[in-house]
């Protein structure tokens, strides 16, 4: 006879709504099922749900609030107040922010303008290419702008000092240390692992693109002359006249502020940069702002008369007088700034604005992150994200990358400063706003719009000068075109945008390798590469050579490992028979773990309390519940 109930029968979804919607957990011990069959579907799910989830996707900025329709008019008013309130807060810091920019730059020229002008003076160092391309690295990243570097290399021309070969190496060099800015705002959103992928991914395109650049471009224009015979048929085909200089749009706002903190001599920079022994000992701090310049004649006697063959000589009943004019300088009106009464040296204060510009850089990033997390919700970040990172309909959707690239230059040449420009899109790309796949062509207009400043500081050159200086300004141009058209135009090329995935993927879960490429890439190599080049192309060959050599064989190798490890053998299919601190981060992290102490050990606590490793979104909970039995839910069907 078969087994009746008079009780109804109750389905298991039905059962499991029946209980307030809280699942009961089951001990895995409890289950008649193996804890270790368990264990392995729950992996194979966490796996599954790795596989399916893109990091690099841009989350939903999902409004955490009731909807506008919910609200009763005194909690729309809040609202509408509040949004007021933010947005001028968020103008106000991101003034701020452009502010310490500009500043940082003005301490890191105090800092180390004096070396930048013996670095510029020494002619042998600047006719090696190599050293010349680190050194025009290393002095963007002292100054903290690619505009003023590439207009000292500009006015270097113009006066003699440097021919117009010598300069491209330095100009490629300068190219690459203007993505240091972004790279440093990038580190203020280290706090979630998420945003500071996206925000550290972003600033590594933009170096990837650079270097990458240069070492295409490099090694050709060293052999064929490409740039420079390419600018130089341009320069003949045009008639070209003096300009005047660049407008500066973002200094008419930002200027009336960072005057009251610091002001800089640009003629002691630009003497220093040059090597005029006349502003050797001049402070680049400028104290006198108003000044009166005299000039009047002197006459000085003399008893030889053989040197009135190379200057005037006047003669009257009192002797024989040479003419000299003299100028002098009077000093009217100090300047009204921070240290215009401080008897401090150019290096304290620099140090001084370079340690408060950073405090307060930092902190309006952060600020400004936050605020645009709690502005971009809902609808606003809907249409934001739609209207930023939208394409143009099909087929001319592969218009829309060269119109972003249009736009970037259109935005540098406003702002005059492609540091400025970066380093507001790095945030912004970190909180979700803009797509790598967006920001990508942005950056490279960056590059192209930065040019515009050497070429318009080109134009103000003196006539005999004209044609060699606006020469220089053009291959600055040509090179980031040059880039464009490796690294953009055919999309399987756009290799930045994977190596630039790549390094963000490594931050998000070692996140002190942001410093460590950081110190590498714009320090620790090109110090390496500049004293190599000093000591003479055999040394440079024999030490950089083999580790070339072994750098590419070791890309190769990893290529091959993940398209086609047939075609290996079997020992190289993976990197397991090296050491695994070789071939894997995690023994250095296990190592800076142990150095950072209890300051690491909180970071690490706070993490496992979040999604696991490198998940964008939370993981719902793998828990074994009284339905995950299987025993149990064909129980429920008798």
């Amino acid at each position: 006879m078969p087994f009746t109930s008079n009780n109804p029968q109750v389905s298991l979804p039905d059962m499991k709504k029946s209980m307030d919607d809280t699942p009961v957990k089951v001990p895995l011990d409890d289950l008649p099922i193996d804890p270790n069959y368990t264990l392995s579907m729950d992996l194979a799910l966490r796996e599954e749900v790795l596989d399916e989830i893109d990091p690099w996707a841009l989350p939903e900025l999902q409004s955490t609030g009731p909807s506008w329709k919910e609200l009763n008019n005194k909690q729309r008013v809040k609202r509408v107040v509040m949004g007021i309130v933010k947005g001028c807060l968020l103008i106000g810091f991101l003034y701020l922010f452009i502010c310490s920019l500009d500043v940082l730059s003005s301490a890191f020229q105090l800092v180390g303008s004096k070396l930048t002008g013996d670095i510029f003076s020494d002619n042998d160092i600047l006719a090696n290419p190599i050293a010349g391309l680190v050194i025009g690295v290393l002095v963007t990243v002292l100054v903290q702008s690619s505009s003023t570097s590439s207009s000292i290399i500009v006015s270097m021309v113009s006066s003699g000092i440097l021919n117009v070969k010598a300069s491209i190496p330095i100009i490629m060099g300068v190219n690459v240390g203007t993505s240091v800015t972004s790279t440093l705002v990038s580190l203020a959103q280290s706090g979630d692992r998420n945003e500071f992928r996206r925000a550290f991914g972003g600033s590594a395109v933009h170096g990837m693109f650079n270097w990458l650049t240069v070492i295409v471009l490099l090694p050709i224009e060293l052999g064929t002359g490409y740039l420079y015979y390419v600018s130089d048929a341009i320069i003949k085909s045009f008639n070209i006249h003096a300009g005047g200089n660049a407008p500066d749009i973002l200094k008419v706002i930002t200027r009336p502020f960072t005057d009251l903190i610091i002001k800089l001599d640009s003629e002691v920079i630009a003497g220093n940069a040059v090597g005029n022994p006349d502003y050797a000992n001049m402070s680049l701090i400028k104290r006198w702002c108003v000044t009166n310049e005299t000039t009047f004649t002197e006459y000085i006697p003399i008893t030889n008369l053989t040197n009135c063959s190379a200057v005037t000589c006047i003669t009257n009943p009192n002797g024989t007088f040479i003419q000299n004019n003299v100028t002098i300088k009077e000093n009217v009106e100090r300047c009204y700034h921070i240290f215009a009464y401080a008897n401090l040296s150019d290096i304290a204060v620099g140090f001084i604005l370079l340690t408060a510009s950073l405090l307060v850089l930092c902190t309006c990033l952060i600020l400004i992150v936050k605020l645009l997390n709690s502005v971009l919700k809902g609808q606003i970040a809907h249409v934001i994200k739609k209207i930023i990172n939208a394409d143009f309909p099909f087929p001319f959707s592969w218009l829309t990358g060269y119109l972003a690239i249009i736009v970037g230059a259109v935005m540098t040449f406003v702002v005059q400063s492609s540091s400025v420009f970066t380093a507001a899109i790095v945030p912004l790309m970190g909180v979700g706003v803009i797509s790598m796949k967006r920001a990508y062509p942005l950056f490279l207009g960056s590059n192209i719009g930065t040019t515009t400043t050497a070429v318009l500081a080109a134009l103000a050159s003196p006539a005999e000068s004209l044609s060699e200086s606006v020469q220089v300004a053009f291959i600055h141009l040509f090179f980031n075109l040059t880039g464009i058209m490796l690294w953009y135009v055919i999309p399987y090329l756009r290799i930045p945008i994977h190596v630039a995935k790549k390094f963000g993927d490594i931050t998000a879960k070692y996140r002190w390798f942001a410093v460590l490429y950081l110190l590498v890439s714009f320090l620790i190599l090109p110090l390496a590469i500049f004293g190599l080049s000093i000591a003479g192309w055999i040394v440079l060959a024999a030490v950089g050579g083999p580790l070339l050599i072994m750098f590419i064989a070791v890309i190769i190798i990893n290529v091959l490992q993940k398209r086609f490890p047939k075609c290996l053998p079997s020992f190289l299919r993976n990197w397991d028979f090296l050491p695994i601190w070789l071939h894997s981060l995690r023994p250095w992290d296990k190592l800076l773990y142990k150095m950072c102490g209890c300051c690491c050990k909180k970071c690490s606590h706070d993490e496992e309390e979040k999604s696991k490793d490198l998940l964008p979104v939370d993981i719902p909970s793998l828990e074994t519940h009284c339905y995950d039995n299987p025993d149990f839910a064909q129980s429920q069907d008798l």
